[in-house]
């Protein structure tokens, strides 16, 4: 796996460092130096040095936070004898972090990935009101078609691909639009709800809270059952976002299959027991899950994709729901 050094003034390269593990999990072979306002050149050098030999590879990724500072100047010496296996990018971002790290389960080689996060990072920059976006970034965002297909057009197999199912009252955030958009890489992210469907204050920050060239959208449940008998959406792999059990319960009771559930976050609130740091429940989720159960579902009790899987039933043991 390549290795990967974040160089930084300040403690920024840390605090990002711990921004991208909270939406994509611990990492391996990732290392945070900085450069203190007490230090000197030799300082980060060293520490950089130092990190280095902690890799197990010789392919190494240098994210730097500005070209020609100490961080890049330190690390430009290092690079002459290593022009081969080692990039250095400077700009450092959160988008092109998160990007590396993924990048890394498919790429061994440090060029592929700096070539990579370039365009992601370009890519992430965006403004709003919309009038400020350069005319050139607005046209390439403009891809759906402008007229819808008629009804009872087929496209492709003329079923709906669900390549994610996942529980989260948060719906589309930092996890969702990047950790688990790259693992599950779907054309379409749909938010399933009646009460968000009716918000539409909460439904536009969802569908700007879209990663780069996926669309999202907000529908109620009727909706979605409706959209999965329609052969309009063959070509459409979807990543579908439900606030709680009880709406998948519904989607599930219309006819759409759904094999496995994955459940990401269920926010705490009054008269919920806390099962994890992250999943409370009440009696109305538990029975939701007992019926989805019944119905064949499985379960996937995870954040992010490199968290390891838990067991629902174990976790819910500890309500008074489950015995």
């Amino acid at each position: 796996m390549v290795g990967i050094i974040l160089a930084s003034h300040g403690e920024f390269a840390e605090g990002i460092l711990q921004s991208a593990t909270m939406i994509v999990g611990e990492q391996e072979n990732i290392k945070a130096v900085t450069l203190k306002p007490s230090e000197g050149p030799d300082d980060i050098r060293n520490k950089m040095e130092s990190a280095i030999a902690s890799f197990n590879t010789d392919e190494i990724l240098i994210l730097v936070d500005l070209w020609g500072g100490t961080p890049f100047n330190q690390a430009n010496t290092l690079f002459e004898e290593h022009k081969d296996t080692w990039a250095i990018v400077a700009g450092l971002s959160l988008p092109m972090l998160i990007e590396s790290l993924t990048a890394r389960f498919s790429s061994e080689n440090a060029h592929e990935i700096a070539s990579t996060i370039l365009e992601v990072a370009k890519d992430s920059v965006k403004v709003r009101p919309e009038s400020l976006q350069p005319a050139e970034a607005e046209a390439v965002a403009k891809t759906e078609p402008s007229q819808p297909l008629p009804k009872g057009t087929v496209v492709g197999d003329g079923k709906i691909d669900i390549g994610l199912a996942r529980v989260d009252s948060r719906l589309l955030h930092g996890q969702v639009a990047t950790a688990w958009s790259k693992d599950v890489n779907p054309t379409r992210i749909i938010v399933v709800s009646d009460d968000v469907a009716k918000d539409e204050l909460r439904k536009s920050l969802i569908t700007q809270a879209a990663p780069p060239g996926v669309k999202a959208n907000v529908i109620p449940i009727d909706k979605m059952i409706e959209i999965w008998s329609d052969p309009r959406f063959g070509k459409t792999k979807a990543l579908l976002l439900f606030e709680n059990p009880t709406d998948v319960l519904r989607v599930v009771e219309g006819g759409v299959e759904l094999p496995e559930v994955n459940i990401g976050s269920m926010a705490h609130s009054e008269g919920k027991v806390m099962i994890n740091n992250v999943l409370s429940v009440n009696k109305t989720d538990v029975d939701a899950f007992k019926k989805l159960k019944d119905q064949g579902v499985k379960f996937d009790v995870r954040k992010v994709p490199s968290d390891q899987s838990k067991n629902l039933w174990d976790l819910l043991k500890k309500t008074e729901y489950v015995n």
